[in-house]
């Protein structure tokens, strides 16, 4: 299961490139379950995710990820009909001191899109359980919570094109 919040983003973080990062291309088979392909630096995967129902604001899917081989990758992306994103994704750690002296500590995936999505700019944090995704407190570079809106799903992006249609974003 993947529990997930997205969040737009105000600021981007002072010095970003000292974080770990790398370049993202997704291709996507079909978006109602979604089926996607993945090329991360040098790894490929196949995901299959469906969204589950939430109480909570947390994006809620049941994921499965399979890994590809190069060629494979290739091919299914091939199959793709030109449904594919393409962003570099960032990794921060985010670590906050609570009031009892503990830490909490999650990883922000910071995503900045490229070709027709230049300028988008995502962010997404993990949680075990939906309890802990809704008492998540945002730092201050995040701007706003759109976990529950569906045009902020890369699979919605890949079929749209926010500088050919300025009314879906």
């Amino acid at each position: 299961m993947e529990i997930e919040r997205k969040f737009l983003v105000r600021y981007l973080p002072t010095d970003l490139d000292r974080y770990p990062h790398f370049d993202v291309e997704q291709g996507y088979l079909c978006t109602s379950p979604t089926l996607r392909v993945r090329r991360m630096g040098d790894d490929y995967w196949l995901t299959v995710k469906e969204h589950q129902p939430s109480g909570s604001s947390a994006i809620v899917n049941r994921e499965e990820e399979f890994r590809l081989g190069r060629d494979r990758y290739e091919q299914l992306l091939a199959k793709c009909d030109g449904l594919v994103i393409r962003k570099t994704r960032y990794r921060i750690d985010l670590r906050r001191c609570q009031q009892d002296g503990l830490y909490t500590y999650h990883v922000a995936e910071l995503d900045l899109f490229h070709g027709p999505h230049e300028g988008l700019r995502l962010v997404e944090v993990e949680f075990p359980d939906e309890r802990e995704a809704s008492l998540f407190l945002k730092p201050d570079w995040f701007g706003d919570d759109v976990s529950a809106d569906r045009r902020f799903r890369n699979a919605w992006l890949s079929r749209h094109n926010p500088n050919q249609d300025q009314q879906q974003l």
